[in-house]
Formats: structure tokens, sequence, C-alpha cells
């Protein structure tokens, strides 16, 4: 009899909802906590791959890449993708894509030199003057995308159109060369300006670098910050993951995406400064990949296409990647097709484990 009433009292709690037995769950399984682990820690992938190429070339090449000049001279070398990836995953991360940072990084160094040298206005307004621009420009991106809820990708797609037209119309297609910079207006190129860090007396040896890889490491750190541990970081992040639970939660998705692309548009626009320093002149051809460029330090750094996880370490990890195995394969003396090959491979990897690691929150 105790039996039945036992049985009874065994369905009557499990139509309540209650625990009929303590099963103990099974332990997860390594491949699962690993899992787990690059869900909550999406730069991970990124650093451990940068930390492989590292190693992989070092031993390679031994201390020829090892070099504080070689080592440097990756960072130099990534500087202006950097900062420019840093925008497009600011955009990324609210599930967008802007195909026109490229083009607001060039228009707003033409601007920056074309006010200071065909209208004579003082360099330090020129500058302020392509940094407006550039916020400008990104801020129409945003109310097409957020007010007239046009798609990100074909807005910046037309807008990329837009401003490549009116850079090279507006500049007349003319370069303004280094030596005319030097001589009237050395504040543009102040981003290239380098400096030495353990270097000898003499000048030789020690670590090369430049203002412009410290402001790239400098927005890293900001925004990083600034996603991580302030409202409007949060406000991104509900944005891309889901914009109408987002709204429903008292988030303002609309001025939201709105500042997310003009800061972006800012961020571009001192790439655009960065890149006269780099480069030394300011013309209306360069910067032509920055597009794809900033996309694959993006995608190869974790951050989801389908937006609302990511971090901005994962594509500064993913920038330096791309920037290990330029400078490497080139010390080794491998066709340059190469690079291309196994960045496109990276491309396809980071995609496909993206697609695992989001099967957590499924």
């Amino acid at each position: 009899m105790s039996d039945k009433t036992d049985d009874y009292e065994a369905v009557v709690q499990a139509s309540r909802g209650e625990a009929v037995a303590d099963f103990s769950k099974a332990r997860a399984s390594a491949l699962d906590r690993v899992q787990h682990a690059l869900h909550v820690n999406p730069a991970l992938v990124p650093l451990v791959v940068l930390l492989g190429s590292i190693i992989t070339f070092g031993l390679l090449l031994g201390t020829k890449f090892f070099s504080p000049f070689a080592l440097t001279l990756i960072l130099q070398q990534v500087q202006i993708v950097g900062i420019v990836a840093a925008a497009q995953s600011l955009v990324i991360l609210t599930a967008g894509i802007d195909l026109s940072v490229g083009a607001i990084a060039v228009i707003s160094s033409v601007i920056m030199g074309q006010f200071t040298f065909r209208y004579g206005v003082p360099v330090e307004i020129s500058v302020a003057i392509g940094l407006l621009a550039g916020t400008a420009i990104g801020c129409v991106n945003g109310w097409l995308v957020a007010v007239m809820k046009l798609p990100p990708f074909i807005v910046t797609l037309g807008m990329w159109q837009i401003v490549l037209a009116a850079n090279f119309l507006y500049s007349a297609n003319e370069t303004i060369r280094s030596q005319e910079i030097e001589t009237e207006a050395p504040l543009l190129q102040f981003l290239g300006t380098t400096f030495k860090i353990g270097a000898d007396a003499d000048g030789r040896g020690g670590a090369t670098f430049t203002y412009g890889v410290i402001f790239m490491v400098l927005v890293v750190v900001f925004l990083a910050y600034a996603l991580r541990h302030t409202a409007w970081g949060r406000h991104v992040y509900a944005t891309g993951d889901d914009p109408e639970a987002a709204q429903l939660s008292g988030v303002n998705v609309k001025r939201t995406l709105i500042s997310v692309y003009g800061v972006a548009g800012l961020i571009c626009a001192f790439a655009g400064w960065a890149l006269i320093g780099r480069i030394g002149s300011v013309s209306p051809t360069s910067g032509q990949l920055l597009n794809i460029e900033s996309i694959t330090a993006v995608v190869i750094g974790g951050i989801s296409l389908f937006g609302g996880r990511g971090s901005i370490m994962g594509t500064f990890f993913g920038a330096l990647i791309v920037g290990v195995f330029t400078l490497g394969l080139r010390l080794l003396g491998a066709d340059a097709q190469w690079t291309y090959l196994l960045i496109g491979v990276l491309i396809i990897a980071a995609v496909a484990v993206d697609q695992w690691i989001r099967k957590v929150a499924a």
C-alpha cells in the first residue's frame, strides 16, 4: 500500500512541475567547456591564432622576426586598418555593415589637405573640419538605417559610391605632395611622426613607433572600456542582439544606431588623418582596400556578423594577425598570393567557429 502511495505522490509532484528525483547532471565534456569559454570570451580565438602565428614565424625566422624593429613594423603597417576596423566593429556589433569606411577616411584626409592648401585655412581648423565631415557622413548613414529603415548594406554601398565620386570631383584628382606638407603644414603628418624606444646613443636599434600606432591603441582601449562598462555599450550590444527586445526594454534603438554610425565616421576621419602621416601625402587614390581589410580584421577577430557578440580587442588581434602573416611571409620570401590565400582560409574558419560558438546561445 505504501508503494502505491509513493507512486501517487510522485505523479502529483510531476503534475505540479516539482522534482521527483535528484538526478546528477553529467559533467560537461571538454569540448562543451571550450565552446562555452569561447562564447564568453570571443577574443580568445584570435588571441590564440595571433600567438600561434608569432611563435611559428619566430621558429622559422628566428631573431630576424623577433627583433624590435620587425615587431613594431607590424604595428606601423596595421595602424590604419586597425583604426578603421575599430569603426567597422561598432557597426557590425549592431548587426550592420559599413562599406563606406574607406571612402570616409580618404575624403576626410582630402578635405584636410584642400582646406589647408586651396583655401589657406589654418591647419588646425582644417583638421577639425575634416573630422566633422567624417562624423557628418557617418550620421547620415545612421539616420538612413535607423529612421528610414533602409538596409545597412545598401545604404553604405550607395554612400561609398557617392563619397568616392565626391572625393575625386572635389580634389580634381590631384595629390598634395609630401614636400609641400612638410614645409607648410607638418601637422597633417603628425600621426605619422616616428619615435624610438630603447635605441642606443647613435639612434640605432630599439623599437620604432608612430603616434598613429599610439592613437590606434588608445582607440581600442577606449572603445573596449565604453562597450563593456557604459550604458551606451550595453545598448550597442542589445541593439545588435535583438533590436525589438532592446526597444521594449527601454533602449532608444534609433539614437543608438545614429550614434554608432556617427562615432564610426569620426574614427574613420581620424584614420584619414593618420593616412596622411603614413603615406606622407594627401592622395584621393589612397586607401582603396580599407573596406575589405577592415571587414577582414573584424571577422578574423571573432565579432559575429549577426551582431550582438564580439569585442574590439578581438578586432585588434585580427588586424595584428593579418600584419604578422604579411610580414612573416614577406621575410620568408614567399609569393604575396600566399598571404591572400591564408587570410581567406582564416576568414572562412572564423565564420565557421562563430557559427559553432553561437550554438551555445541557441
